[in-house]
């Protein structure tokens, strides 16, 4: 199936591990040119220059903190200057929180506030006129099954997400008239090197699967974690013409998870 995604210049952010390289991966494989933007200069460079290697376009790393305006404009900046502009925008940067509303400094709220839903805005504000410039384009805004189902170890994650979620709806009916689609998708457990790490850290070497089985199991649903790649399957669809008419939707790819309709 062709997705008419080929020569489309597509960022995404946090796109140097996990979910977000594996969407940008999957753009490659469509034949999108990629911008990859994440913190660490040496991983993500190394990351933009397999993906080029591996499926033949264009693609360039960014060094860049989009919990920034700096960081933000390096994207926007590099986007114009390295290929006239974008024409797919994934918001994916981000990662959990873990305290208690009672403990969590005013730092700490501020700094997943600029991190999931500032850095959407910022991006938005410089991309979007892109996109206008070159007839249209797609957003994705990466939030969490934890925006409407919140876990109750990570309040500001959650409160964060459900503020993209709706910063992403606002942002689809303002520029539904200018052939930009805005959509968000919601997984739910998707198996990326954070989960391994942390359940190595809870239950060691030996024991950090049937950890991660017991976490799946609770969940319901599937009773798996899903992969990088399955989601981003979903992600690269949206963004494609076989998606033309959606826009300011939330789609939830989480495996059965959520508990309600």
């Amino acid at each position: 199936m062709d997705l008419g995604l080929r020569d489309k210049v597509a960022i995404v952010t946090g796109g140097s591990v996990g979910i977000g390289l594996a969407v940008a991966e999957a753009f490659a494989a469509e034949g999108a040119r990629v911008i990859l933007a994440a913190r660490g200069e040496e991983r993500v460079v190394a990351e933009a220059e397999r993906i080029a290697a591996t499926y033949g376009v264009m693609t360039h790393g960014v060094a860049a903190d989009v919990a920034t305006w700096e960081g933000c404009n390096a994207v926007i900046e590099a986007a114009q200057n390295g290929f006239g502009g974008a024409d797919i925008l994934i918001n994916n940067a981000g990662t959990g929180s873990n305290e208690t509303i009672a403990e969590a400094s005013d730092d700490k709220w501020q700094y997943y506030w600029d991190l999931h839903v500032m850095a959407a805005v910022r991006l938005a504000r410089g991309i979007v006129p892109q996109m206008k410039r070159r007839g249209g384009g797609a957003v994705i805004h990466n939030a969490s099954i934890c925006a409407v189902q919140p876990l109750w170890y990570e309040p500001i994650y959650n409160t964060t997400k459900a503020a993209l979620m709706m910063f992403s709806k606002t942002l689809a009916n303002e520029v539904v008239g200018d052939n930009i689609r805005v959509n968000t998708i919601n997984p739910g457990l998707i198996l990326t090197p954070d989960w391994v790490k942390t359940a190595k850290q809870i239950a060691g070497e030996d024991g950090y699967e049937k950890h991660l089985q017991g976490v799946a199991d609770e969940a319901g649903g599937m009773k798996r974690f899903g992969t990088p790649e399955e989601l981003a399957n979903f992600f690269v669809f949206l963004c494609s013409d076989r998606a033309s008419y959606s826009t300011g939707s939330t789609y939830f790819v989480d495996g059965g998870w959520l508990r309600t309709v």
